[in-house]
């Protein structure tokens, strides 16, 4: 599972009738440090699976895990939004939510 910061969507009218209907969201990848959140530059363009919005923290999963989500089966899916974080913890202490 990756962390991550929804940073804004991307428009597609032209796709593969699957994706129809889908919101594609772009996704910088957050390195959890102990100085706290910070960003690595990479970014990835996933499927919205719990209508997240643009400045949220939320948790990517890619491959296989995200075919295994209901509804994504027989989706051309490899990056998929499956949760909003709400808090997080890690090296001992709660981590803000602000990326540094």
């Amino acid at each position: 599972m990756i962390l991550g910061l929804v940073k804004g969507h991307v428009v597609s009218s032209a796709k593969v009738d699957a994706l129809e209907g889908e919101k594609l969201l772009i996704v910088e990848i957050l390195a959890a440090t102990p100085e706290g959140l910070q960003p690595t530059q990479k970014h990835l363009v996933c499927i919205d699976g719990v209508q997240a919005g643009e400045g949220e923290l939320v948790v990517v999963v890619q491959g296989s895990s995200a075919r295994q989500a209901p509804g994504m089966e027989q989706m051309p899916v490899d990056a998929l939004i499956i949760g909003i974080v709400d808090s997080l913890q890690a090296f001992g202490r709660p981590l803000e939510k602000q990326v540094a």
